[in-house]
């Protein structure tokens, strides 16, 4: 959770210097050059023609829309507001459940929802208010981008429930990794073809190389490592990291600076995970 919630502000870092496209791009090549001993055919072939469609809606929107919307929305808008509205996915899942899977949250998830939404929308009501012009219209696309970024990744957490079943999760990555860099191809190539690399310092194209490391395999890496050993109730607890890690990163290196109404939205979203996993760990495991 540390190193996605920093992403957020090493996105913003990134974006700065380097167009879109071609940075989410660069983040496919990266994870695919890490990712490619995966991508063996003999392997491939195994996977069922079902499950190719499910692993490309999961690139669809997990990989390729999510990249998209996150680095632009990061760009025009704080990596503080950005890290909080980021880290409401649970919550956004938990209302995908509801609505496409017909599971019904409990009155502790129905409450950690309202918590996420009320966190979102005390941080657009306050930049609407304090914002200007611009700037305003601009942060407020931001957020709203982010928030896409958000429901685009939790269709991706509904759609990898059935696969997971099937598939081990790291030939799941390595799949929506591969799909995600055939769809951002036709849109980073005319970038990658006539950008200027010279303009770039190496001190930004490091952080490229980690962002498409760290994004796509270190993060994943890890969380699948310690779910294993952690109860999923503690595990959404650590979630909350995700928004305190993106405020510190742009606090300390992009200058920003908190306002109330950041901290507010803090809590709400914070409480909403605490309290959604301190019910779900008073429920035993069911034995398998």
């Amino acid at each position: 959770m540390l190193l996605v919630g920093s992403n957020v502000g090493v996105g913003k870092s990134i974006v700065a210097f380097v167009p879109v496209t071609l940075f989410a791009l660069l983040r496919f090549v990266i994870a695919i050059a890490v990712l490619w001993p995966l991508l063996r055919p003999s392997k491939m072939k195994r996977v069922a023609r079902g499950e190719w469609v499910n692993l490309f809606l999961q690139a669809l929107f997990g990989t390729f829309m999510f990249t998209l919307l996150m680095l632009n929305g990061v760009q025009r808008t704080s990596a503080v507001a950005a890290g909080v509205i980021t880290s409401t996915i649970p919550a956004v899942v938990a209302i995908f459940a509801w609505i496409f899977l017909k599971e019904r949250p409990n009155g502790r998830a129905l409450v950690s929802i309202a918590l996420a939404i009320a966190g979102v929308v005390v941080i657009n009501v306050a930049q609407s208010a304090h914002g200007a012009g611009v700037a305003k219209e601009s942060s407020l696309a931001g957020n709203l981008m982010v928030l896409g970024a958000v429901c685009c990744e939790s269709f991706y957490v509904i759609l990898s429930r059935r696969l997971t079943q099937t598939l081990p999760a790291i030939d799941i990555c390595a799949y929506t990794h591969f799909f995600g860099l055939l769809l951002m191809l036709p849109l980073g190539l005319p970038a990658l073809v006539s950008f200027d690399y010279a303009s770039v310092g190496a001190g930004t194209w490091t952080l490229v190389l980690w962002y498409g490391l760290s994004a796509s395999i270190f993060s994943f890496w890890l969380w699948m490592k310690g779910i294993r050993h952690v109860d999923g109730s503690l595990a959404g607890v650590f979630s909350a990291v995700l928004p305190i890690a993106a405020a510190v990163y742009g606090i300390v290196f992009l200058g920003e600076r908190p306002t109330i109404a950041h901290g507010v939205a803090l809590a709400c979203v914070v409480a909403g995970i605490a309290l959604a996993s301190i019910r779900a760990r008073q429920v035993p495991p069911m034995a398998s």
